[in-house]
């Protein structure tokens, strides 16, 4: 069954995905209780033949007193081909299903132009001739640095001129001018030979990372060093987002938060259906992931993600999440609940910019530091300490009850 079709969405919205080394671009976040999807802009075929995305031949003729009606930007010099940035209200109808914002212009009139600058793409337009024919194919990761409007209605303003410098970053509409008194029909067709052939454009998933036993983190990995509105959600397989980065600082935080809290919830169930098949003293109380500061100040990595749970009498130290009952054996670290104090840190006790952050402190005089990211996070984990550490009480003094 796909897991899908029981989310309840929960948050929507539009951030920038940073991912790999590839410029920012436009991505749609979409939470539901038990996944985040991620998904990009693209344009689909949707009649006459089965979903798939690729080139598209759309021919349009020049108009008598106007032009195409088209705005462009980008070019080789920002290592993209160029695309199309605006449509003329006039043009929308008329090119709907078949030229949309965001395609980039491989093909003029047969000539290859994917890896021409601006000024050249420009020049080719103008000297085009009455009838263009354009190979397009939609740039589903355009660089937002192109600000390209997420839907078609965005006309571009009318011009009856034909000649003037361009910008790359600018829309480029001179050379593709249209008057709003042209009352002659436009022309266009999209593969003739496919006349069934009808196009849309769509939201795809791009990347869907499960919620339960995933980790967020605004941090850049192993520091104490914060990503300005921006954050990464990391799968229990190792499937990571890539670096969201909201529009703004409050946006941010509504963002982790509701995140945070969906997987809270997904824990807290998942707590609920474990403890069915363990006896009443080895109750799992709380489990969830932490960042464990390294004691050795040498050490590369500052932080590393743990997998901490609370569960009897034991606080476990994993390195992933414990799934079989063969894995709580095999915890890192194991120590007595009665042996250790948790403590949290005020800002002078704080060891680095890690505000949320707490202390485990053992009688053997180990001491482990650890940060969480919010500070839901790290009351969840006071409330758990303070659970387990009364039900281990309540378990030496009152033995007979268990």
């Amino acid at each position: 069954m796909d897991f899908r079709t029981a989310c309840e969405e929960t948050k929507t919205g539009i951030c920038l995905l940073q991912d790999g080394n590839q410029e920012p671009f436009k991505v749609r976040l979409h939470l539901a209780k038990d996944i985040l999807m991620i998904q990009e802009q693209d344009v689909i075929c949707v009649s006459g033949e089965p979903f798939y995305s690729g080139e598209r031949t759309v021919t349009i003729r020049r108009q008598t007193v106007g032009g195409f009606g088209l705005s462009i930007k980008g070019g080789a010099e920002h290592n993209i081909p160029v695309v199309v940035s605006k449509i003329s209200k006039e043009q929308r109808a008329e090119l709907s299903g078949l030229l949309f914002i965001g395609d980039a212009i491989l093909q003029i009139n047969g000539i290859n132009v994917r890896k021409c600058r601006h000024e050249e793409v420009v020049q080719v337009l103008r000297n085009a001739g009455e009838e263009v024919t354009l190979t397009v194919s939609f740039l589903k990761r355009a660089p937002a640095f192109l600000k390209l409007p997420l839907n078609e209605d965005c006309a571009c303003a009318p011009s009856d001129q034909s000649s003037g410098t361009s910008s790359p970053l600018c829309d480029s509409g001179l050379h593709l001018n249209y008057h709003p008194n042209n009352t002659d029909t436009l022309s266009c067709s999209s593969w003739p030979t496919s006349p069934g052939l009808r196009w849309e454009k769509r939201w795809c998933d791009l990347r869907l990372i499960p919620l339960l036993h995933s980790r967020f983190s605004q941090y850049v990995p192993g520091t104490d060093l914060s990503r300005q509105n921006a954050f990464q959600v990391i799968a229990v397989d190792g499937v990571c987002t890539g670096i969201i980065q909201c529009l703004s600082a409050e946006d941010c935080v509504d963002w982790l938060q509701a995140i945070a809290t969906n997987i809270s919830n997904l824990t807290k169930h998942n707590i609920k259906k474990i403890n069915r098949n363990f006896p009443v003293n080895q109750q799992i109380v709380y489990m969830g992931w932490c960042e464990a500061r390294e004691q050795d100040p040498l050490q590369d990595r500052v932080y590393s993600p743990t997998f901490l749970a609370l569960r009897g009498s034991c606080l476990y130290k994993f390195l992933a999440p414990p799934v079989t009952t063969w894995d709580w054996t095999r915890a890192e670290k194991t120590f007595s609940v009665y042996e250790i104090m948790c403590k949290i840190l005020k800002d002078s006790d704080l060891l680095d910019r890690r505000k949320q952050c707490f202390t485990v402190q053992s009688e053997s005089g180990e001491d482990l530091y650890f940060s969480v990211e919010l500070e839901s996070d790290l009351a969840q984990w006071e409330r758990a300490f303070q659970t387990a550490t009364f039900l281990e009480v309540e378990r030496i003094q009152y033995p007979y009850l268990l």
